[in-house]
């Protein structure tokens, strides 16, 4: 059931139906359009939604359809039916062209695979149509509309003697003109023209008497007649004459197609609608298309979860101005567990009845077969009944004031709505005393609570947002403010009530600040303090979003250096593991080569039984060799580290250095010759012999030393080294300014540097705000101004840091 009856009007689904009027090619799918009903027949809405989502895909496909010639040829079909009828050429015209369309239409759906568009597949089915017709018809009329010269033998030899006598008249007439204006009898500038289909001269008035010929006309001064001269006269006739069986032969030939055309006129009607069904579900395409709209999840019980959802005709005025964006989309959430009725408040010009509108126009036209603005993801319930409370309904007629209006209409809802009702309440209970009306409206909504009603309804009391709060099955909803500024922002949020900032919209506009106290003070200190309430939760939703937009972009930043840490890391890693590999093929290349050279020292000692001064020179050679493989000693001049020797039988756990170097270690293991001893995270084993111990506070100390001045000195050396004082950001995105901003002035605080310099452009002057309203986070800095105008101007932001 539908309430009022006129609903579409108070939705604004009859701007909507003009709107896919003037997407139609023809009358047929126009009269599609007027035809369009409400229906909560899931299986009629799924199918008319999918055959237009099918069309959307096929344009987005780029297919090879048709999306113009719907033409409705109707009644030129009930004409061709008439015996001894015939179409004329432009009729004909049009009836090839919507042929050819319908043509074109079964061939693509014979052709394409049933399974992409199985529902438009289901519209062509039982569509027959003969080829022959427009074959017929094509080989009569040319791609102009008119009879080609050679739709007939005899046509083909009219019109050519047609041409030689036209020809023939036009070289006689120049002649005649010539002559003419020799003898004085025609102007210089006179042209021939034409009279009742005839060729004439214009000739002075004083001069027609020496003229031979048919006078046709005269101008409206009568200083000029139009004679047709006598030389002209058979060559006119024979041209009349011939124009005449030209016209007896071309109607001669419409009505022999007429007559093949009327058989099939039963089938050609069927294609006719065809044609306007499949103009009709383009018209929704297109929309659908325009506005980006969607085939939701369609569940069949009451439900409605949207996700960004706009209204579709606001949508549609602010596209065609170029406004896009600025369109505020919803969502909207209504169900079992968080509530079926959504109660909406806010303030004034706050946006509550577009959210309300919003609902209702989405569902009735996505119940009338058509896609809806949202997003995917969305569901779509199926409901039977919608019934709207909107606007001023008081009739003078009935004795129906405005409050009696909406009572009326409340009765309706209360009898008629049940379990599958979607309602629609704007300004629910005002009209009448606010006490008592609020004391209604509360009533009227727990009885549709009771009933386990759907809906939307906006309002300004209290007490409905508390009822609304405390049962189960209703919510509330607030349109957001901008409560600094007293702006609505039109966003709904979904679970708390809203205020209406009546008093502080009063002081904004300038109503004296006497009244607005008198005002506060009357509204007693309940009110003001629920108000206070609402507009504090309004504030600190406001900066709870502000931070987690921070948080967002310090976690972003957060992962990006993780994810560079890893990488470097693992770059380490790599490099570290290719060292050791090669400083194990260089070990054992030392190695295979030493083994080589002692050997090959005893081969020669036992072959030569050499003599002592021999063996000392062997020895010699292979201490040379063991020399020269020793790394170079650097730091030369650096005086020797001095440790502090303690002493005494080496344990575990003992702090030790290896005698004559700087290597120190602890103590894993010990047996009776050697130790193991742990440096860093290499594990080696010395001989006791050549180990000393030493104290662990100077062992701690070195090791600390040694390891925070190589990590800690290299790092901020090579920060030193790496860092510029000008960071250019030219031509970047806002989100990318934050993250190389943050980078750059971090690294200019901990390096202590005094002054920097930014490059952002001048531009519109946006980067530059950005980068200035992002500085004002950091601490430490002293001043923030413009370059000097010679290095830059405005386009350079110069930060001195204290």
């Amino acid at each position: 059931m539908l309430y009022p009856k006129n609903l579409e009007e108070k939705l604004g689904f009859d701007k909507l139906r003009e709107i896919l009027k003037d997407k139609c090619n023809g009358e047929v799918g126009r009269s599609y359009v007027d035809r369009m009903r409400f229906t909560s027949d899931i299986r009629f809405i799924n199918q008319r939604v999918a055959q237009v989502d099918e069309c959307v895909r096929i344009y987005e496909a780029g297919e090879s359809f048709p999306h113009s010639g719907y033409i409705d040829v109707a009644n030129y079909l009930d004409k061709s039916e008439i015996i001894n009828a015939f179409l004329l050429e432009e009729e004909l015209f049009d009836l090839k062209t919507a042929l050819s369309t319908l043509k074109e239409c079964l061939h693509f759906f014979n052709a394409c695979d049933p399974t992409l568009y199985p529902e438009l597949v289901k519209v062509s089915e039982h569509i027959e149509f003969n080829p022959l017709i427009l074959n017929q018809i094509d080989m009569i009329l040319d791609d102009k509309g008119k009879i080609r010269d050679n739709a007939s033998p005899e046509l083909v030899s009219i019109r050519s003697q047609l041409n030689k006598q036209l020809n023939s008249l036009r070289s006689k007439t120049a002649s005649v003109m010539q002559s003419m204006k020799k003898s004085g009898y025609a102007k210089e500038d006179a042209k021939p023209t034409l009279r009742e289909g005839r060729i004439v001269v214009p000739v002075p008035a004083e001069h027609k008497r020496h003229v031979t010929g048919f006078v046709h006309d005269a101008s409206s001064t009568g200083q000029t007649v139009y004679i047709e001269p006598q030389e002209l006269l058979d060559l006119n006739n024979s041209i009349k004459d011939l124009e005449l069986r030209e016209r007896q032969e071309v109607i001669r030939i419409l009505t022999e197609i007429t007559n093949k055309i009327r058989p099939e006129v039963p089938g050609l009607r069927k294609g006719n609608n065809y044609l306007g069904i499949i103009d009709f579900i383009n018209a929704k395409a297109k929309f659908a298309m325009h506005q980006e709209s969607i085939k939701p999840v369609i569940v069949d019980e009451p439900l409605v979860a949207w996700y960004h959802v706009a209204h579709p005709i606001l949508l549609n005025s602010f596209m065609e101005q170029g406004r896009k964006e600025e369109v505020v989309r919803q969502k909207i959430e209504l169900d079992q567990e968080r509530g079926r009725v959504l109660v909406i408040s806010g303030p004034n010009a706050g946006g509550k009845s577009i959210a309300m509108q919003t609902v209702a126009l989405v569902q009735y036209m996505f119940q009338c077969g058509m896609l809806v603005p949202m997003v995917e993801g969305s569901k779509m319930g199926v409901f039977e009944d919608i019934m709207m409370d909107y606007g001023d309904d008081q009739s003078l007629e009935n004795d129906l004031s405005t409050y009696s209006s909406h009572l009326t209409n409340m009765k309706a809802m209360l009898t008629k709505g049940g379990s599958k009702t979607l309602v629609l309440i704007d300004e629910f209970g005002s009209g009448t005393e606010p006490e008592l009306g609020g004391v209604i409206a509360e009533s009227i909504l727990e009885e549709m609570n009771r009933k386990e009603m759907w809906g939307v309804i906006t309002t300004h009391y209290a007490n409905l947002k508390f009822y609304a709060e405390r049962q189960q099955g209703l919510q509330n909803g607030a349109m957001r403010y901008d409560v600094e500024n007293l702006q609505p922002l039109y966003k709904l949020e979904q679970g708390q009530p809203g205020s209406s900032f009546a008093l502080e919209i009063a002081q904004k506009i300038g109503l004296p600040k006497k009244v607005v106290n008198i005002a506060r003070h009357k509204a007693g200190r309940k009110k003001i303090n629920m108000e206070e309430l609402l507009r504090n939760l309004e504030q600190e939703k406001k900066e709870l979003n502000q931070k987690n937009k921070e948080i967002n972009r310090l976690e972003q930043k957060l992962s990006s250096a993780k994810e560079k840490f890893e990488k470097q890391s693992l770059d380490l890693q790599n490099k570290k593991v290719k060292i050791m590999n090669k400083a194990r093929e260089d070990a054992q290349k030392v190695l295979d080569t030493a083994n080589q050279k002692i050997e090959k020292a005893i081969k020669e000692i036992k072959e030569t039984k050499a003599d002592k001064e021999k063996t000392k020179q062997l020895r010699q050679n292979i201490e040379n060799f063991k020399n020269s493989n020793k790394p170079s000693k650097k730091n030369q001049d650096k005086p020797e580290e001095v440790y502090e020797v303690i002493g005494g039988t080496i344990v575990v756990g003992d702090a030790v250095r290896v005698k004559g170097q700087n290597t120190m270690g602890e103590v894993a293991s010990v047996s009776q010759r050697e130790a193991e001893i742990l440096v860093g995270e290499l594990r080696t084993k010395v001989k006791l012999n050549r180990l000393e111990r030493i104290s662990k506070k100077t062992f701690r100390k070195e090791t600390r030393e040694k390891h925070s001045t190589m990590s800690a000195a290299s790092s901020i050396t090579q920060k030193r080294i790496d860092f510029n004082t000008q960071l250019d950001l030219r031509g970047k995105r806002a989100e990318e300014v934050m993250y190389e901003l943050d980078d750059f002035m971090d690294s200019a605080i901990m390096l202590g540097e005094t002054e920097v310099r930014i490059l952002h452009g001048k531009g519109t002057g946006a980067l530059r705000e950005v980068v200035r309203n992002h500085l004002k986070s950091f601490r430490g800095i002293k001043n923030v101004s413009d370059d000097h105008p010679d290095r830059g101007g405005a386009g350079v932001t110069v930060v001195t840091l204290r």
